[in-house]
């Protein structure tokens, strides 16, 4: 597993604190999905908590693939 250059706790605390908006997935490179979540507004909820799992879980990849772990 590759180690992303992006670090573990700004894309959680921005997860936990901003997720609705997607701002954890621009953190990271992903622009695309963080507009739908944006317009979305994180899909209800259900999708920043999802990703917010699977953050927790250092199963949370950038926009190379590279696995975000602390």
């Amino acid at each position: 597993m590759a180690k992303s250059k992006k670090d573990f706790v700004p894309t959680i605390l921005l997860c936990f604190f901003l997720g609705s908006f997607g701002v954890h997935r621009f953190y990271v490179g992903k622009i695309g999905t963080g507009i739908v979540m944006l317009l979305t507004l994180g899909g209800l909820g259900v999708w920043t908590l999802i990703d917010f799992i699977i953050i927790v879980c250092s199963r949370f990849k950038d926009k190379q693939g590279n696995y975000i772990q602390p």
